[in-house]
C-alpha cells in the first residue's frame, strides 16, 4: 500500500470530444496513472471523457464515479456528489501512488476537476496535484468554423452563460472576440444578445465538435429552439482594417 502522502492526483484534459485531440502529454500521464477517474452523471450514460479514454487505456483501468455534472439549483445535492466523489478519490489514493482524473476541455477550465482538486486537498494532506493542458471547445471550434479567435491587441472574453444572458450582452458589447459556453438552453437569448449588439453576422455555433452528430452553423441560423447544452458560440469584433490592422 502506497504512502498517501506521496500519492498524485493529475487532472488530464482530454479535449473536446475528438480522440485526435487528446495530447501525447495526456495520452502518457492516462496509460502511466494506476486508475483513471472519468466522471459520471447518476443518469449513469457515458459521457465524452470517458469516451475519449477509452480509446487509450484498457476499461478494466477506467472507474466510473459520479457527479451531479449539470446541477446548478439543489446545492445540497451537488455539495453531496461533490463530498461522495471525493472520499471516493481518497479511498483510491490510499491503495494507487498515481491517480489520473480525465475531464473535457482543459482541467482548469471550468472543470469538474477544480471541485474534486479541492476536496481531495483537505482529505489528504500532502496529496501531489497536478494537470495536464488539453484542447478547449472554443479552440476546436475555431479550427473547425474557420473562424479566427484574436488578431494583434484584442481582447478575448470566455463567458458561461450559465451566468445570465446580461453577462453575455454586457461582454459582447465590449472589444474582442467574445467566446460563450454552456449556452444551448438559452439559445434564443443568446440570438437575441448578437442581434442588439451588431455581432451575429460573424458569429459561430458549433456542438458535439469531433462527435458522429457533430453541428457547425452560422450563428445567424439560430431559431430560438434549444441547443445541446454543451453548445460553444464564438463572436469576433468587426475587422475591417485590413491585414495586420489590429496590431
Amino acid at each position: 500500500m502506497p504512502d498517501v502522502m506521496s500519492s498524485r492526483l493529475v487532472g488530464v484534459g482530454v479535449g473536446p470530444g475528438d480522440p485526435e485531440l487528446v495530447t501525447v502529454k495526456g495520452v502518457n500521464a492516462l496509460r502511466a496513472a494506476e486508475v483513471v477517474v472519468v466522471p459520471v452523471m447518476d443518469t449513469g450514460e457515458r459521457g465524452r471523457a470517458e469516451a475519449t479514454v477509452l480509446h487509450y487505456v484498457p476499461e478494466e483501468k477506467v472507474l466510473r464515479v459520479v457527479f451531479a455534472l449539470n446541477e446548478r439549483t439543489d446545492r445540497a445535492r451537488r455539495e453531496a456528489a461533490w463530498d461522495a466523489a471525493g472520499e471516493r478519490v481518497t479511498e483510491l489514493l490510499k491503495r494507487h501512488a498515481s491517480v489520473a482524473f480525465a475531464t473535457i476541455g482543459d482541467p482548469n477550465v471550468y472543470s469538474t476537476f477544480t471541485y474534486l482538486a479541492q476536496t481531495i486537498v483537505e482529505l489528504v494532506p500532502g496529496v501531489v496535484v497536478e494537470t495536464v493542458p488539453g484542447i478547449t471547445a472554443m479552440q476546436d471550434l475555431a479550427a473547425r468554423s474557420g473562424a479566427v479567435l484574436t488578431e494583434g491587441t484584442e481582447p478575448l472574453t470566455l463567458v458561461p452563460v450559465t451566468a445570465g444572458s446580461a453577462v453575455l450582452k454586457e461582454a459582447l458589447a465590449g472589444p474582442g472576440t467574445v467566446v460563450a459556453y454552456k449556452f444551448g438552453r438559452q439559445a434564443a437569448e443568446v440570438a437575441e444578445a448578437l442581434r442588439e449588439t451588431g455581432r451575429i453576422e460573424d458569429a459561430v455555433w458549433g456542438s458535439a465538435l469531433g462527435l458522429p452528430e457533430e453541428s457547425v452553423r452560422p450563428a445567424a441560423e439560430l431559431d430560438g429552439e434549444p441547443l445541446p447544452y454543451l453548445s460553444t458560440l464564438i463572436a469576433p469584433p468587426r475587422r475591417d482594417s485590413g491585414r495586420g490592422g489590429k496590431l
